[in-house]
């Protein structure tokens, strides 16, 4: 094992100029902790928001960006007992995974899904830990608890989140709306197997709930809108629907809102963000994923769309590509 690395700095944040290679040390697992070789990275939002400076990194995580990764383990730590090195993981980790190597959590690691390389296995954790927590719940969350035969309405159709969404919620018995703002955006989400797609830009999404499904409105809204998207929602949704933010990339403000929908037709508003959860409850998402949808990927129903690579030293290139909003699907960084 080497004793340095090179990994990507955004320095004291700003544009995406600011995300230039560095050399540092290579970091040692803790004893719940692997060290994975990495192969890929997968490039999210709260990358960006990090580099920005507007979402720092929880005590004790890794300052480096970098929330999904997958490679080789190389090393584990002395409680590990899930897997060994030379297994091929990726990993939800807690920071850290635009570099050459990177630690996780074991809980927070699951093995590439059969036929998968590297590239499609790094850009599934992020995605999928997130929308199995929003948009189906677990213990720790109450989230969406879309169930089999009602209807959600996806916001942002096209983002990694959107796709994955789509594609799960159709796999788990749903019917699923979407939104985008772009036709060509609209028939790609439609390919991902949404039943109906709405152009935002030239579209009422409101009105176009209601005639979809009939005026009966949707079970769940999954919004990364934020606060110019929240009396709308609202009003799209059915007694008992759920409404389930994840970001805030309209805004987190929301001012005079009629609140109420939320008492007549008894709604639930409720979201979560995943860095904070505790790696008990990172783990239990990672165990739902691995016996409830990892045989899916294995079966080819769902998988990750890539819209771009990028070699780890480009990730400004990513960045940018990604605050464009011009991709449909994952963007990724590669090594080696």
């Amino acid at each position: 094992m080497p004793d340095t690395m090179t990994f990507i700095t955004h320095g004291g944040g700003g544009a995406p100029e600011v995300l230039v290679p560095a050399t540092g040390p290579v970091p040692q697992p803790a004893a719940d902790e692997v060290l994975i070789r990495v192969e890929a990275v997968g490039v999210n939002r709260p990358d960006v928001a990090q580099r920005q400076g507007k979402y720092p990194p929880p005590p004790g995580a890794s300052p480096v960006i970098g929330l999904e990764c997958a490679g080789e383990v190389m090393a584990v730590g002395a409680e590990v007992t899930t897997c060994r090195p030379g297994d091929k993981v990726c990993a939800l980790t807690n920071g850290g995974a635009y570099a050459e190597y990177c630690v996780a959590p074991a809980a927070q690691t699951l093995p590439w899904p059969r036929g998968f390389d590297a590239v499609r296995a790094a850009a599934l954790p992020e995605t999928y830990f997130t929308v199995w927590a929003n948009l189906f719940g677990t213990a720790h969350a109450a989230g969406g608890r879309l169930s089999p035969g009602e209807t959600v309405l996806v916001h942002g159709g096209t983002s990694g989140i959107g796709v994955t969404a789509i594609q799960l919620a159709k796999e788990f018995g749903a019917t699923v709306l979407a939104t985008a703002g772009s036709e060509a955006k609209c028939e790609a989400m439609r390919g991902f197997g949404a039943d109906a797609a709405i152009n935002y830009r030239d579209q009422d999404f409101v009105e176009e709930v209601k005639r979809a499904t009939g005026g009966k409105l949707c079970d769940v809204v999954l919004d990364m809108v934020g606060a110019p998207y929240f009396a709308r929602n609202l009003r799209c949704l059915r007694i008992d629907g759920r409404l389930v933010l994840i970001a805030f990339l309209g805004g987190e403000t929301a001012e005079a809102v009629d609140l109420r929908p939320v008492m007549v037709k008894r709604l639930t508003v409720t979201g979560s963000t995943m860095r904070p959860r505790s790696t008990a409850q990172k783990g239990e998402i990672a165990d739902a994923l691995r016996t409830r949808v990892w045989p899916v990927l294995e079966a080819g129903r769902c998988g990750p769309h890539i819209h771009a690579t990028f070699p780890l030293a480009e990730a400004a290139k990513a960045h940018a590509l990604m605050e464009s909003s011009a991709h449909v699907g994952k963007i990724m960084l590669t090594l080696g």
